[in-house]
């Protein structure tokens, strides 16, 4: 599959909002992350589906993808399907039907996600494997941006690569956590072919990241990376 990049706005400046996501889709990202954290799966709190609705009025047209951090899972989906999300992930442990859960996604007419911790087994994927679009491995704990990557995220990765290509489904393979230039052929190597980045991408530049005339070449740069012969 062709890679796509992710730029995840809990990294952007959230009182320029409209702007820094008109800003990075104009820098070539694929697709916008968003991450929905309630204090209750996870230790934070972000947005809810008004400011989804807010960018979508705002004109913003490119893909959505939500990542619910979030239990109970299924009064939201409705909520950010009829907000405008193109895709829809979450957490197996958080429903308590998860199989319900992704035919309500798919029901509203967006792609299902399933999302996978470190410390989360991929034998939940298993069952599902058929009703799913995206698979989500996360190289960090969930809850907060601008975490340090986990390496053995990347064995993860490659296991579900291999159960995605034993169903020869289109099922995307998505990685979410510390991504960045400097290992995403790492990600891309193993498997993934959708590289969610916050930081790297919104991200000050005393952190490592860019700003709004930057992010074109830190976009290209990760794509380059992927297109690197491997050595």
């Amino acid at each position: 599959m062709e890679p796509w990049i992710a730029p995840s706005i809990l990294a952007a400046d959230f009182a320029n909002l409209g702007r820094e996501v008109d800003d990075v889709v104009a820098a070539g990202a694929d697709l916008i992350h968003f991450d929905v954290m309630d204090n209750h799966y996870v230790p934070n709190l972000s947005v809810g589906p008004l400011v989804l609705e807010s960018l979508r009025k705002h004109g913003v047209t490119a893909p959505v993808d939500v990542h619910l951090m979030v239990t109970p899972v299924d009064d939201l989906i409705g909520a950010f399907i009829d907000a405008g999300a193109d895709i829809v992930s979450f957490h197996p442990e958080a429903s308590e039907h998860p199989h319900r859960s992704l035919s309500l996604i798919r029901e509203g007419g967006a792609k299902a996600g399933l999302v996978f911790n470190p410390g989360t087994p991929l034998t939940f994927l298993d069952p599902l494997i058929d009703a799913v679009d995206l698979v989500l491995i996360m190289s960090v704990n969930p809850g907060f941006g601008g975490q340090a990557f986990i390496p053995a995220a990347l064995d993860k990765v490659r296991a579900a690569r291999e159960a995605i290509d034993r169903r020869r489904r289109d099922i995307r393979l998505e990685i979410d956590g510390g991504i960045k230039v400097e290992n995403i052929a790492d990600a891309g190597a193993a498997g993934a072919d959708t590289f969610v980045a916050g930081s790297a991408i919104f991200g000050v530049p005393e952190r490592g990241g860019a700003r709004a005339d930057d992010y074109r070449s830190v976009i290209q740069a990760m794509r380059d990376e992927l297109a690197a012969p491997a050595e």
